[in-house]
C-alpha cells in the first residue's frame, strides 16, 4: 500500500510539474507575440508588418522556405535554373563513379528554339578507329609553349570565392584527371599548388597576387610566379561572363588573413575589384600588355572576355596585324552573358553579355578573317557542363572547353544560392571552418577526376556517333540548331565558316 501511495505521490507532483510548465511555456509564447506585435504595429519600414502583425512574418518564411519546396517537390527535372535537375544529376552521377544511362526516353524536350541536334553519320566511327583526343600546343611561339591534352579544364575560381578545401580538391583531382587549374583572379594559393597540377594564372583588374602598392601589376612579382613550374600559362581577365563591366566582388566576411595576404589587401574589408583595367584603356594598350606579361613571364598569355560589343576586336587584330605575327594572344577565352560567379549584381548577371552560343562562332569567325585563328586559341567558358554543350562548344569553334559550375557540382554542390553569403552547406564557397568539415579534399579530388574522365568518354560517343574519331574533329555542320519555325538549321548555315 505505501508503494501504491508513493507511486501516486511521484505521479501527481509530476503531473503538476509538467502542468506548471506548459503553463509558463504558453505564458512565454503569449509574451513573445504580445512583444511582436508592439514592434510590427510601432514599425513604419515593412508595410505587411504594419497591417498584419505577428501574421506578416509567415510571408517571409514560406518565401524563404519555397526555394526549397521547388527544388525538391515541384520543379520538374528539366525546369530549375540555372542548371535543371537532369544536369546537376548527370554531373554528381558522374562524379560518384556511378552509372549514369537512362530509360525508357529522354525527359528532355527537342523543340524548344536554340536547341542543339547533333547529326549522326550513317557510318559511325568503331570503337578499333577511334583515337584519344590529340593535344593542342598553346603559345608556339613562346620560350615555353604548353600542350594541352584535356578536352575539359577547370575555368577561374579564385581563393576566397570558394574555400580551402575545396582548391585543395580541385588541384589534386586536376592531377589526378590530367587537366588543368585556373587559379581565378584571387592570386596564387599553396592549395592550387598542393595537387602538382598544371596551373593557369589568372590576372584580374585588381592585379591580385601580382600587385604593387598602388595596385599595378608588379613585376618582380609576375616573375616568380612565372619562374614556378607549375604554372603554364597567364590569362588576364578583361570581364567576366556574370559581370560583365564590373570588378570581381568579394565580401568581408570572406577576407581572412590568409586570404588578405594572398591577394594583398586589408583583413575583414570588401574586397571590390576595378570595373576594367585601370591601364588598359584601349586595344593598343591591351595588346602592349599582353606583350609585357609575355616578356615578363616567357610563356603563354591570353585574355578572358564576355563578348558584347564586338568591333573591338576587329580593331584588336588589326592592331596585332601591325605588330608582327608574335604579338597576338595565344589565346582567348570567350566567357558567356549567362556565366556563374560567387556574387553579382542581378542587373549584369541577367541583362548584360552575349551567351556563348552566339559569341563563340562569332570570335572564331572573327579570327578568321584576319587570319589568326590557327595563331589564337579558343577557349570556351559559361554554363558548359554535360557533354552535348562540351561538343556543341568543339562544333563552334573551341579549341579547349573551361567549366567553373561543373566542378562545383562534382564536388558536391546543390545549387543552394548561397555562395555570396559564407553559409554553403556543402563547405565549396565558405570560411565556417564547421561548414567546411563536411568536405573532404581526399574524396572529392576523385569525383574531380570521375567526371572529367566522363565527360571525355560521352564526348567522345558522340563525336565517334557523328562519324569522326575524337573529339576535336567535330565540325559545325556536325551539329543543327533548332529555329522558331520548328524545324532545325545546320549550324554552318547559321555561321558559314572561314578558312583561317
Amino acid at each position: 500500500m505505501t508503494d501504491l501511495n508513493t507511486v501516486t505521490h511521484f505521479t501527481m507532483e509530476g503531473l503538476g510539474f509538467l502542468s506548471t510548465l506548459f503553463i509558463f511555456v504558453v505564458g512565454l509564447i503569449v509574451l513573445a507575440v504580445a512583444v511582436v506585435f508592439v514592434i510590427d504595429i510601432s514599425q513604419t519600414q515593412d508595410a505587411v508588418r504594419r497591417n498584419f502583425p505577428v501574421l506578416g512574418h509567415f510571408r517571409y518564411v514560406f518565401s524563404k522556405l519555397g526555394e526549397f519546396f521547388r527544388q525538391y517537390f515541384f520543379a520538374m527535372d528539366r525546369e530549375e535554373m540555372p542548371f535543371n535537375r537532369a544536369e546537376r544529376e548527370w554531373v554528381t552521377t558522374s562524379a560518384r563513379g556511378h552509372d549514369n544511362t537512362v530509360a525508357f526516353g529522354s525527359t528532355k524536350n527537342l523543340t524548344p528554339v536554340g536547341t542543339v541536334i547533333f547529326v549522326n553519320c550513317p557510318f559511325p566511327t568503331l570503337s578499333e578507329d577511334s583515337v584519344p583526343t590529340p593535344p593542342i600546343t598553346i603559345g608556339a611561339h613562346c620560350d615555353n609553349p604548353y600542350d594541352s591534352h584535356s578536352i575539359i579544364n577547370i575555368s577561374g575560381m579564385s581563393y576566397g570565392a570558394i574555400s580551402q578545401p575545396a582548391v585543395r580538391a580541385l588541384s589534386n583531382g586536376a592531377r589526378l584527371a590530367g587537366c588543368w587549374l585556373n587559379t581565378g583572379e584571387g592570386g596564387l594559393s599553396p592549395y592550387h599548388l598542393e595537387g602538382g597540377c598544371d596551373v593557369v594564372f589568372q590576372i584580374g583588374t585588381a592585379k591580385y597576387g601580382v600587385r604593387d602598392t598602388d595596385g599595378g601589376l608588379d613585376l618582380d612579382r609576375l616573375r616568380a610566379i612565372a619562374e614556378r613550374p607549375e604554372v603554364k600559362m597567364f590569362e588576364l581577365k578583361m570581364s567576366q561572363g556574370a559581370k560583365p563591366g564590373k570588378g570581381g566582388i568579394l565580401p568581408a566576411v570572406k577576407v581572412t588573413p590568409e586570404i588578405a595576404n594572398i591577394r594583398g589587401i586589408p583583413v575583414q574589408q570588401a574586397s571590390l575589384s576595378p570595373n576594367g583595367h585601370t591601364d588598359i584603356r584601349n586595344v593598343s594598350q591591351l595588346a602592349d600588355m599582353i606583350e609585357l606579361i609575355r616578356e615578363t613571364t616567357r610563356k603563354p598569355v591570353g585574355f578572358k572576355t564576355v563578348v558584347g560589343a564586338y568591333g573591338w576586336l576587329d580593331g584588336l587584330c588589326e592592331e596585332f596585324g601591325k605588330r608582327g605575327t608574335e604579338a597576338p594572344p595565344d589565346f582567348i577565352t570567350v566567357d558567356s552573358g549567362d556565366g556563374g560567379t560567387g556574387a553579382a549584381p542581378m542587373p549584369l548577371m541577367d541583362n548584360v553579355g552575349l551567351p556563348v552560343k552566339e559569341s563563340l562562332p562569332m570570335v572564331a569567325d572573327i579570327l578568321a578573317r584576319h587570319g589568326l585563328r590557327d595563331r589564337v586559341k579558343l577557349i570556351a567558358s559559361g554554363k558548359l557542363i554535360t557533354p552535348a554543350e562540351i561538343a556543341w562548344a568543339y562544333c563552334a569553334g573551341a579549341d579547349v572547353v573551361v567549366s567553373a559550375r561543373g566542378f562545383m557540382f562534382s564536388l558536391g554542390c546543390i545549387q543552394a544560392l548561397k555562395c555570396n553569403k559564407n553559409t554553403c552547406p556543402t563547405g565549396i564557397t565558405t570560411h565556417d571552418p564547421r561548414l567546411q568539415r563536411g568536405l573532404d579534399p581526399k574524396d572529392k579530388a576523385v569525383r574531380v577526376q570521375n567526371y572529367v574522365e566522363r565527360i571525355r568518354y560521352d564526348v567522345g560517343v558522340i563525336a565517334h556517333s557523328c562519324g569522326v574519331p575524337h573529339a576535336r574533329g567535330l565540325k559545325r555542320f556536325h551539329c543543327r540548331i533548332v529555329q522558331s519555325s520548328g524545324k532545325s538549321v545546320p549550324l554552318n548555315e547559321l555561321y558559314p565558316p572561314m578558312v583561317a
